[in-house]
């Protein structure tokens, strides 16, 4: 890791850039000056997601999902644990399927829930189904 990395803020889309040090004493946005990570999985939409997975340096999560999905809600929970288990060192986020279907045939979503993990803006692994919290975490840094 260099010495300062990239951090898109989760509240207004500012690309913020953070000494790696202090990446855990809670660091806020310079232009908006709200907290670049709330222990809480951000929204992506089409709008925002290129810049979020493309620009972060921290590795993304997404969970691919869909409101009429039972596992995916049942999952959204364990989903959200889980960002205050992996933050700082991941953010998490959520992309709705049903309102953003031209990411999803993007990615070759063809079942949900499914969990990617992107770094760099490259996705570099991939999890179908739904998971706990502890599951999700272990998961996810075994992938780094």
């Amino acid at each position: 890791m260099s010495d300062a990395l990239h951090l898109v803020c989760p509240h207004c889309d500012a690309v913020n850039r953070v000494p790696a040090a202090r990446l855990g004493e809670a660091p806020a946005c310079g232009q908006c000056h709200r907290p670049l990570f709330a222990a809480q999985p951000l929204e992506l939409t089409g709008a925002n997601f290129d810049r979020h997975v493309g620009r972060s340096e921290v590795p993304v999560l997404v969970d691919f999902w869909a409101p009429w999905c039972g596992p995916c809600r049942m999952m959204a929970p364990a989903f959200a644990q889980a960002a205050g288990l992996l933050e700082p060192q991941f953010r998490l986020a959520k992309l709705n399927t049903e309102a953003e279907p031209a990411l999803a045939a993007r990615y070759g979503i063809r079942s949900i829930p499914t969990l990617a993990l992107f770094r760099g803006g490259r996705e570099i692994a991939r999890q179908a189904g739904a998971m706990g919290a502890a599951d999700i975490a272990r998961w996810a840094r075994a992938q780094r």
